[in-house]
């Protein structure tokens, strides 16, 4: 699966990633600067799996990130 996205590393962010689906269906990740370089990657691949699991299409926040820390 090839899934065209955009990385940002942001300073003041007071979670460790964000992820959101483009108008043009493409995706923008916004990775906090100041975790670690391993947190980042842990991170980046935090938001990938969201956008594999098409969680963007789900309603239940809690439930969507339950099943991505198991």
């Amino acid at each position: 699966m090839m899934i065209d996205c955009h990385i940002f590393l942001m300073d003041n962010m007071g979670v460790n990633e964000v992820v959101a689906e483009n108008e043009d269906g493409t995706y923008s990740i916004f990775i906090n600067e100041r975790l670690c370089e391993q947190k980042q990657i842990n991170s980046y691949y935090h938001a990938i799996n969201h956008i594999v699991e098409r969680d963007f299409e789900k309603e239940d926040v809690q439930e969507i990130e339950k099943d991505a820390h198991k």
